[in-house]
């Protein structure tokens, strides 16, 4: 080797002086000319109060400008495939390296969106059985449960010099079952929940919620359409007759001389309610697609989404569905024991992308599981699979909340995966809540003081020592810790469960006290959502707020999900003597420029679009007309730019005195939302956010039991204190809650702690204690009581193993 005569000069190379990300000027959201200095390759941990301007800080602007420069250096064909990002409001960003997002956003809900389809680990195994399958059926395609089977043959010709017809003939094999079409299951609508098929459409019929006899758009369109006889009752009808009323293809009709479309029964309500978000529905429609709709394992293929072929080629007696069925930890002992040279460096590939599923702490899950029922804290460490055995160095890394849905003892564990990819040389952005991960950061960045127009500015820089000396409400409650209860309340009744036995339950039998508060814990994958969710009736009195997405577009904001723009638009037109529908900027008091958007949308291909406040209504919305009426000396576009807070007061005395608008507001500051603007889109929150919303929502609803998953996701520790008031006044008010949450303070505030395990997947699915937080603190026989103990400072430190 030749050896290095020159010396290393004591000054420093110029390529090594960037050494910051510098941000100058940031305005995005409610940043308020934020400039901030971080340090590359470090760990930096983001806090401050939900909505105090971290992710608008981390993500939308230091990451999304990183994709964007990334974005632009790919060709303008290329680029018009990509999503187009605009330039975020900010004045200098300096010293940016590769983004790689790692997001709560849930995964796809598309039914055949599997853990396996998401990650590499279905495209290796469907190689690895197409090479060693016994007997062989075809290329990787036969093995894919989202590849129909095709055949076709025909002429073509080819337009080559003299044009000449072809013969031709095409094959390809698929693995997909032809009864589900890959879902893995059939569904279908009981059409007794539909109409009273001993009436005829004339004497109503139709037992559908807001079907009324004399809507033009809905029974008379039946009635009236000339297909049908509307004297005749419906189980007297032709079979053409039933045809055309269950399953017609859209047609044009006139009713009194209005043109109409005719559609059969079972596509119209496929369009008008199940293709709806189900939180976002109406209680009484909500229980009404419940009763008429029901999903079956598919009788053909046993719920395993493939065709028969698949099934029966084999690698030593396991088919490619059984492989995708284990649980990820035995199918990585199952792989790891397959030798054949000829596929090594596939085995090699597939055995680490298993490896890193069990590293992680997602051993539980099993490849074929919906993609859409994982939590967003899963669905998080789902996408971290793929960077944890990446070669890239000097990439930064941005996290949201990487310790959601993670039990104590698993905490440990993300924060030395956090810890590796900071010691590979990248800088490693993390938002988040939980103490345990805040002090191992090398740098905090601390925003508020408070959330929405009163945060946005950084109130603390440095080390997490100085964090604790600083006067902010992070560094005040940094190490707070919630007390046992002196006394707990005594259950009126119980709720009994019974033999469960839904996902990894080893036939559970539970009685859940009611009248209150009851947190079912342990590790992540043990079952506390298959015991809540799974076993618990989900009929009258029971309210269930889980962690699904809301859907919403950037017309939907607070005021139209909560229902709270109704009583509003009713109050402004009955002051002012108008239609309420004036005051809705999705109907008729919509600028008529930006059709209610306050923006208008300039499209430029493959560049980013260009968004323009309507000069117009200057944003408001509405045309000038409608601005005119006021109530309370205030119009529609200024009620809708209050925050939750102001509102509350505004509507809750004087002339605007609106109870029906002042419940739905205290529901909203009650769940800690009253920094929330009411027009604030619903794109714009996050998901902590989203999940308080629905809380609000549901509050609303007379259910006797309500049982909530994890409600201290984003809730900075600040707020915890006044979710847990809020679960105090639910049961107070004789209401039973049942909370599914890892979240300590939350276990210590319990009447009673139902906790699950001993492990995950098929290591959990057993009650391993029942009883007081004090007696599982004086117990210590689990790991939620060795954790307990420690946080309430009656233990040791639990010991961890990474």
């Amino acid at each position: 080797m030749a050896k290095r005569t020159d010396q290393r000069s004591p000054a420093q190379h110029v390529a090594d002086s960037h050494d910051v990300i510098r941000v100058h000027g940031a305005r995005v959201n409610n940043l308020k000319d934020v400039s901030i200095e971080i340090p590359k390759r470090r760990l930096t941990v983001f806090t401050g109060v939900s909505g105090s301007g971290k992710s608008s800080l981390v993500f939308n602007t230091i990451a999304a400008e990183s994709q964007r420069l990334i974005n632009e250096t790919y060709s303008a064909f290329v680029q018009g495939f990509m999503p187009t990002l605009a330039r975020p409001e900010v004045d200098v960003l300096d010293g940016l390296t590769t983004a790689i997002i790692v997001d709560q956003q849930r995964m796809g809900a598309d039914p055949r969106s599997t853990v396996g389809t998401a990650t590499d680990a279905n495209a290796m195994l469907r190689i690895l059985f197409s090479r060693l399958g016994k007997p062989h059926i075809g290329p990787p395609s036969a093995y894919a449960f989202n590849v129909p089977s095709v055949r076709a043959s025909g002429a073509i010709t080819v337009e080559r010099g003299a044009k000449k017809a072809v013969k031709a003939t095409f094959n390809r094999t698929g693995g997909m079952c032809t009864r589900c079409e890959g879902r893995g299951a059939v569904s279908d609508i009981d059409l007794t929940q539909l109409y009273d098929d001993s009436k005829s459409l004339a004497e109503g019929a139709f037992t559908i919620p807001g079907w009324k006899s004399d809507s033009f758009w809905t029974v008379r369109v039946y009635a009236e359409s000339g297909f049908l006889d509307p004297d005749k009752p419906i189980r007297k009808f032709t079979k053409k007759e039933m045809q055309d009323f269950l399953y017609r293809e859209p047609t044009k009709v006139k009713v009194e001389g209005v043109n109409l479309t005719y559609e059969g029964l079972i596509p119209k309500i496929q369009k008008s309610f199940l293709s709806k978000d189900k939180e976002a529905l109406q209680p009484h429609i909500r229980a009404f697609v419940e009763r008429a709709v029901t999903f079956s394992t598919c009788p053909e293929c046993e719920g395993t989404r493939l065709s028969e072929g698949a099934r029966s080629s084999k690698i030593e007696r396991i088919s490619i569905a059984d492989a995708c069925a284990m649980q990820i930890s035995d199918l990585a002992k199952w792989v790891g024991g397959l030798s054949e040279p000829s596929v090594a460096p596939l085995l090699t590939a597939l055995r680490q992308t298993l490896d890193s599923f069990v590293e992680i702490g997602l051993g539980y899950l099993a490849l074929d599981r919906p993609a859409g029922t994982l939590s967003g804290g899963e669905a998080q460490r789902v996408k971290m699979i793929r960077h944890l055995g990446s070669s890239l160095t000097d990439t930064t890394y941005v996290f949201d909340e990487p310790t959601a849905g993670l039990h104590p003892h698993d905490i440990q564990r993300m924060n030395n995966l956090l810890l590796r990819l900071r010691d590979k040389g990248n800088t490693v952005l993390v938002v988040e809540h939980k103490p345990e991960t805040i002090v191992i950061a090398d740098h905090v960045v601390d925003l508020g003081p408070g959330a929405g127009t009163a945060g946005g500015t950084v109130c603390f820089e440095g080390t997490i020592d100085g964090l604790r000396g600083a006067d902010t409400i992070t560094g005040r409650h940094l190490d707070d810790r919630a007390a046992l209860k002196e006394s707990v309340r005594r259950p009126t009744g119980a709720l009994e469960i019974r033999g469960a036995t839904a996902n990894n339950l080893r036939n559970v039998d539970v009685d859940i006290p009611l009248g209150v508060l009851v947190v079912v814990t342990g590790v992540a994958g043990s079952g506390k959502s298959s015991l809540v969710h799974g076993s618990i009736p989900a009929g009258e009195g029971v309210v269930s707020v889980g962690q699904g997405p809301i859907r919403g577009s950037r017309r939907s904001n607070p005021a139209t999900y909560t229902g709270l723009l109704d009583p509003i638009r009713t109050a402004f037109a009955k002051a002012n003597g108008v239609k309420p529908a004036l005051f809705s900027a999705n109907s008729e008091g919509a600028c008529p420029t930006c059709n209610g958007a306050g923006v208008v949308y300039t499209d430029l291909a493959m560049m980013a679009g260009v968004a323009t406040t309507c000069e117009e209504c200057e944003g408001k919305r509405y045309q000038a007309s409608v601005l005119e009426y006021h109530l309370g000396g205030r119009d529609i576009s200024e009620v809708l730019a209050m925050s939750v807070s102001e509102a509350e007061e505004f509507f809750g005395s004087g002339e605007a005195h609106t109870p029906a608008a002042h419940r739905v507001l205290v529901r909203l500051a009650d769940v800690g939302l009253g920094y929330l603007s009411l027009g604030q889109p619903l794109t714009t929150l996050s998901g902590g956010e989203r999940q308080r919303l629905k809380l609000a929502t549901h509050m609303a609803e007379k259910g006797g039991v309500y049982v909530l998953d994890e409600p201290t996701t984003g809730l900075h520790l600040a707020d915890v204190e006044q979710l847990l008031g809020l679960l105090d006044r639910l049961v107070d008010s004789g209401k039973s809650v049942i909370v599914v949450e890892h979240h300590q303070a939350v276990m210590a505030h319990a009447d009673w702690i139902v906790d699950l395990g001993p492990g995950a997947g098929h290591d959990g699915g057993a009650i391993v204690f029942e009883g007081t937080p004090a007696d599982l603190v004086a117990d210590r026989s689990t790991l939620t009581g060795e954790h307990l103990a420690a946080y309430v400072g009656t233990g040791p430190e639990p010991s961890r193993t990474p």
